[in-house]
């Protein structure tokens, strides 16, 4: 079997750059990278099929001059796989760029919070360590190992309450889970026609 030197370093390109893509916050450079990879990935394995023969029918032909079916079929596999997730990727960042304005994918607050949660409790597990190997406990060495805690403790607090401020729920439990469209955050209150209905 042979395979094209151009079409290797083609399909080896485009699967670099779509990883690369891959790599970056905006969900549409994601989605451009998804395609990418996908069409390079297509052509990595139409690649190594070798040289094109003859159709794999049954009868009518010598078998080494056949063309090989199963990288074909699962290029065309490939090829409905990256169509759904071209599809998900464009509704995903619709819709954050609905909801937020940008298609940035942000940072997840709760693996920050845990993140930093371990870190405080290294911290102060150190602490209580180096507090207790201290053979004459001072007042000073107290009124320090208090103050660290305080410290580690006001960190925490800090950061229950950025993540508080940052959320930005409508309070419409449905809603922020799956996803509104805008006109459904409008006070229906003010319109005695939606509070009837």
């Amino acid at each position: 079997m042979t395979m094209s030197v151009s079409l290797l370093a083609t399909a080896v390109v485009l699967c670099a750059v779509g990883g690369i893509l891959m790599l970056t916050r905006p969900l549409t450079r994601i989605l451009l990278g998804a395609v990418v990879a996908g069409n390079g990935i297509n052509l990595l394995v139409l690649a190594s099929t070798g040289s094109a023969g003859v159709a794999p029918l049954l009868y009518g032909a010598p078998l080494r001059r056949m063309t090989d079916p199963l990288p074909q079929a699962i290029a065309l596999t490939a090829i409905v796989i990256t169509l759904a997730t071209t599809a998900f990727l464009l509704a995903m960042a619709y819709r954050s760029h609905q909801l937020t304005g940008t298609d940035e994918v942000h940072d997840d607050l709760e693996d920050r919070r845990i993140f930093l949660r371990a870190e405080v409790l290294g911290e102060r597990a150190e602490l209580r360590e180096e507090y207790r190997s201290e053979s004459g406990r001072t007042r000073e060495a107290r009124a320090r190992y208090r103050a660290e805690r305080r410290r580690l403790h006001a960190r925490l607090r800090a950061d229950r309450a950025l993540q508080a401020r940052g959320r930005d729920a409508g309070g419409n439990l449905w809603h922020d889970v799956l996803g509104a469209d805008p006109e459904d955050y409008v006070n229906h209150e003010d319109d005695p026609r939606g509070a009837a209905g």
